[in-house]
């Protein structure tokens, strides 16, 4: 039954599509498959197996360490997302690590190398993995572009309509978003204080435009954020 289940989950995952019947459970014997809770850190990028993780179900960040060991949470991964050894190449030195943020994920993974080996055996695949590499660079370059060329308040708001977008459950211009980050976690994703991102959270909810709590983001009115 696990097997199976491992079976049509990679089957309907859009970057496998192009794999066959027997292909795909190759790739279920060569993934690993594990559940973690909230807080467990998963993956380091200087481990010796380098891996290639894919996320089935729940929330994830990743945070980069730079010089000083000053934190920035560099990206949040969200269901049928990959993260990990994404570049295929592990001389690449990055100093970074994954950390639940849902209450449970569920997550599958490949050791690099293993993925590489069925990537030359099935040239649509290694297409189709650059495609998907590709565009996910494109929205963190994005994503830096908005947070050297934008203040801090138009940062927050850019970011909470994406999440609206991305997570949201919306009844008409209403939108409830699950809320699984601290204040100090949007602080570091829109790379300011975790003082000014309590300050500028404050202001939306005094005006109206939000009703935060540690549970739960309403945003009464999307069009008005």
């Amino acid at each position: 039954m696990y097997d199976e289940l491992k079976y049509w989950y990679l089957r309907d995952h859009k970057l496998f599509k192009t794999l066959s019947s027997e292909q795909t459970k190759q790739l279920c014997i060569i993934s690993g498959f594990k559940k973690a809770k909230k807080g467990e850190i998963i993956y380091f990028s200087d481990s010796d197996l380098p891996r290639i993780f894919l996320l089935k179900t729940g929330s994830i960040k990743i945070v980069s360490l730079d010089e000083d060991g000053i934190e920035t949470i560099k990206d949040i991964i969200q269901k049928g997302d990959m993260f990990g050894e994404l570049s295929l190449d592990s001389d690449i030195q990055v100093n970074e690590y994954a950390k639940v943020l849902t209450e449970e994920v569920s997550i599958c993974s490949f050791l690099l190398s293993d993925f590489e080996d069925l990537m030359l055996q099935n040239p649509q695949l290694a297409l189709g993995y650059t495609k998907f590499v590709g565009l996910k660079m494109k929205r963190l370059r994005n994503n830096y572009t908005n947070l050297v060329s934008k203040d801090a308040k138009t940062r927050l708001v850019t970011f909470l309509k994406e999440w609206a977008e991305k997570e949201g459950i919306f009844d008409n211009e209403k939108v409830i978003i699950e809320n699984y980050l601290t204040q100090n976690d949007i602080a570091q994703i829109i790379c300011t204080s975790r003082q000014t991102a309590t300050t500028l959270l404050n202001g939306f909810v005094d005006d109206g435009i939000i009703q935060y709590n540690r549970k739960e983001i309403i945003i009464p009115n999307l069009g008005k954020l």
